[in-house]
């Protein structure tokens, strides 16, 4: 029988990214406790060994709390670095000759070892190469196979294996690097929930990473690079989700293209039916002082009225002071943005209209129908999410109720919007949906006496993709008295 636990009382969802300071049982326990619906599990860090450990603290939390919780492991993708420095770093002035080399000895303020041939095939002059998330600028005034020339536009301290982004030009790398195949196979043989594909830059990355995970996960997509926004409806086509990952693209274009570029991104996500992630630099102060700017705090509702599926903290509380209280405030935030009178209208700015498909114009018409009857609550049976994520994109006042036989679509829907799921035992009858549908209204707190339920599934029941049932229900005092709240 599944358990009862109460729904989150907002909308969009916290995705916690876990670290040294929040990977103990104890401290996982706490973050979910304040407000944290999926955990990242972030692979450019740490070791698989350490990284078992926390997957297990989750489910370990998931199976006393009764609730499906998601795990999202963030592969690190092909990030570029330079090689080390005689000193451990060295001084570049702006306006001398700076050299990028094949040579594998240490480095000083006239060149480095670059172990990335692909880039002295791609570059041409002209071309930026920043280093250090772009605190150093180097324009290329040459290129051989073994040397990259350039001046130094912008100078300072340069050190060991800092990362290098290339904007100007799309670098012929793979998505998945050896490390990447290793990390996903561990990822996957861990049974997690969704893969993030970090730096991509085309569709066949995405295709590629597909055809390894095997529908084994689900796959977010991260728009990091200048050349994967410009072919974003394509590569959103093959993701199962996106993340505006506002760090790289930050570094990779002018940090004042990177507001609208958001609010393009998960417009285009929401009309496409996929679960978009706001991440990075959220509540970044935080790191150090138990309380945000007011700037942050703006910056997060701002993603809330866009209407993003969930919104994201990093080192907030995989390395900061202050892990729970930064998901405590995201939380408060949240709240306060959707108790807005206004936020609904907001939210639906950006229009979402259905493809020419039957289960779409269903959540199409529960929505309507949520909206002229002040309906309660909205009861979805799903077997593989899709009903879901199609009605969760229209985004309905009424909290949802996913109800789902198959654990893992239930763990998959945390970063859903407004998602409450439940693995339970399927319906198979008409009788058997609204007897059940109410049960699981009543046991999972969303319903009370004379609520009106709207109630969405598909005949045959259990079978994926078949949604053509809509049905409205209304609770009645006699069902409420002889509901047995532990029994159901």
């Amino acid at each position: 029988m599944p358990q009862k636990f109460t729904p989150r009382q907002r909308h969009i969802r916290i995705l916690t990214t876990i670290g040294p300071a929040s990977a103990s049982p104890d401290m996982i326990a706490a973050l979910h406790q304040a407000g944290a619906d999926a955990f990242r599990v972030n692979m450019s860090h740490g070791d698989h060994e350490g990284h078992a450990k926390v997957i297990a603290a989750i489910r370990e939390l998931e199976r006393k709390t009764g609730r499906p919780t998601t795990i999202l492991v963030d592969l690190q993708g092909p990030k570029l670095r330079v090689g080390a420095f005689r000193e451990g770093w060295a001084e570049l002035v702006t306006g001398a000759a700076f050299v990028l080399d094949r040579d594998v000895t240490a480095g000083d303020a006239e060149r480095v070892y670059l172990p990335h041939p692909e880039l002295f095939a791609a570059l041409t002059p002209g071309a930026r190469l920043l280093v250090d998330d772009g605190k150093l600028v180097l324009r290329v005034q040459a290129v051989t196979p073994t040397q990259i020339a350039t001046i130094v536009e912008v100078g300072g301290r340069i050190s060991d294996r800092k990362g290098v982004n290339v904007p100007d030009v799309v670098v012929p790398l793979a998505a998945l690097t050896e490390k990447d195949l290793r990390d996903l196979s561990f990822a996957l043989e861990q049974d997690v929930d969704w893969i993030a594909l970090s730096f991509v830059q085309r569709p066949e990355d995405v295709a590629e990473a597909r055809r390894i995970i095997g529908g084994k996960a689900s796959l977010l997509v991260k728009f990091e690079k200048p050349s994967a926004v410009l072919r974003m409806d394509e590569i959103l086509e093959l993701a199962d989700a996106a993340m505006v990952a506002r760090g790289d693209l930050g570094v990779e274009m002018p940090p004042e293209a990177v507001p609208p570029l958001q609010k393009r991104i998960v417009a285009t996500a929401r009309r496409m039916g996929k679960p978009v992630v706001v991440a990075t630099q959220m509540l970044e102060s935080m790191i150090v002082s138990p309380s945000p700017t007011r700037a942050e705090v703006s910056d997060v509702a701002t993603a809330i009225y866009d209407g993003a599926d969930a919104i994201m903290l990093s080192a907030e509380t995989a390395a900061g002071a202050w892990p729970v209280q930064a998901v405590a405030m995201m939380d408060k935030i949240a709240r306060s943005v959707e108790a807005d009178p206004e936020y609904f209208r907001r939210l639906h700015f950006t229009q979402t209209l259905p493809d020419a498909t039957t289960a779409d114009a269903m959540s199409e018409a529960a929505n309507s129908i949520t909206k002229t009857i002040a309906a309660d609550a909205i009861i979805c049976f799903t077997a593989s999410g899709s009903t879901a994520r199609r009605i969760s994109r229209e985004r309905p006042g009424a909290p949802m109720l996913m109800l789902t036989p198959n654990l893992d679509v239930a763990r998959r829907m945390g970063i859903l919007w407004g998602s409450h799921a439940v693995q339970t035992k399927d319906i198979i009858s008409f009788e058997g949906m609204i007897a059940k549908g109410k049960r699981m209204a009543l046991r999972h707190n969303v319903a009370g006496a004379g609520a009106k339920l709207v109630m969405m599934a598909g005949v045959p029941f259990g079978t994926p993709g078949s949604t053509n049932v809509l049905h409205v229900a209304t609770l009645t005092g006699q069902e409420l008295s002889g509901y047995d709240a532990d029994g159901g």
